[in-house]
């Protein structure tokens, strides 16, 4: 979770407001904390509701001593992650590579850069 042992700058997190149809309000949420959600009829409103609400979150887990987590921003990444699958889908994507003329790993990330 690469947590934080200082006050993080709320702003920095991965915020995201969407139009939710259920709810016929504005719900922004945020990456790095998944279960924190702020409606509101207003755009803007639901963004600094979430932050405010963000804000008083991680004043608690700091007053705690739990960790809080790093904004994806901020958060060194190493490039590589390991991916299981099947032997047969293994073979495919080796077959398709090689068609293409490309290592099975930039194949992989064409495919994924897609997305």
């Amino acid at each position: 979770m690469n947590p934080v042992l200082s006050t993080p700058d709320v702003r920095h997190y991965s915020y995201a407001v969407t139009w939710s149809a259920d709810d016929q309000e504005y719900a922004a949420t945020v990456a790095e904390f998944p279960s924190l959600s702020w409606l509101d009829a207003d755009q803007d409103a639901a963004l600094v509701g979430l932050r405010s609400l963000v804000a008083e979150v991680v004043d608690d887990l700091l007053a705690n001593g739990e960790p809080v987590p790093a904004s994806f921003g901020e958060r060194r990444f190493s490039g590589e992650f390991r991916l299981r699958t099947t032997p047969d889908m293994h073979r495919s994507l080796t077959i398709a590579a090689t068609r293409q003329g490309v290592s099975l790993n930039r194949y992989v990330n064409s495919l994924l850069s897609r997305g």
